[in-house]
């Protein structure tokens, strides 16, 4: 078996700078990372580290300056973005700090989304996202709105949309930043218990270095490179 059907996720030298005028700031100074199917890694860093940036990029969101990024044996770069959005909407699910629930949408129909935007039939799509919700302990608020609902469970509404997919890679960018210490916990718990049933490798971005530790594995971003956690 290769390398590329060994991981979910290979990540080699990956390079990112931003130029601002006459200043060009460099971000990712050759990272490399592999997670196979049921790992999760933890990254850390200081505000403006590029945290968020490496998520993006390995997301296939952004594109990177150098470097390979592969997920489930296929480069980002070797794909149209038509095929990137094919290929994420099949293999990733992303959680972010702010559920970025649409407003006038039902639970349901929220999680519903991702499976809609891959032309899955509504009442097969309709079937998994109630299943998904119940998961996530929110049977009873599927027809509920986003501002009916409590941050905890608005996010636990984007866990059930990040997950119902199934997929592979799981990207989370600080999905407990914005909760109270008991709705951060139970939050945590719960994406790293389903990533862990669903078989998906989870990368996770946070700030904070007891959630990190709850991890498989942590590095830490620093001058644009990944450092082991205490090196």
């Amino acid at each position: 078996m290769s390398n590329a059907l060994q991981f979910v996720l290979d990540a080699d030298d990956v390079r990112k700078r931003y130029v601002g005028g006459p200043q060009t700031v460099l971000v990712l100074a050759g990272v490399s990372l592999r997670l196979a199917a049921g790992e999760s890694l933890a990254i850390t860093g200081a505000s403006g580290s590029g945290k968020s940036t490496l998520l993006h990029l390995l997301g296939g969101l952004d594109q990177a300056d150098g470097g390979r990024i592969e997920v489930c044996g296929k480069a980002w770069a070797g794909m149209s973005p038509a095929q990137q959005g094919q290929w994420r909407n099949r293999n990733v699910g992303f959680v972010y700090q702010f559920h970025h629930l649409l407003p006038e949408f039902s639970a349901l129909d929220n999680v519903m989304m991702p499976l809609r935007i891959r032309r899955a039939p509504a009442a097969a799509a309709q079937r998994d996202a109630m299943a998904m919700l119940e998961q996530v302990g929110l049977a009873d608020r599927m027809r509920h709105r986003p501002a009916e609902l409590s941050g905890g469970e608005r996010q636990r509404v984007a866990l059930a949309r990040a997950l119902v997919t199934r997929p592979a890679l799981l990207l989370a960018d600080e999905p407990t930043g914005n909760l109270d210490a008991d709705s951060a916990d139970r939050v945590f718990e719960l994406l790293a218990r389903m990533a862990r049933e669903h078989g998906s490798a989870m990368v996770l971005v946070t700030h904070d270095a007891q959630l990190a530790a709850r991890c498989g594995r942590t590095l830490h971003l620093q001058h644009g490179r990944l450092h082991e956690a205490g090196a």
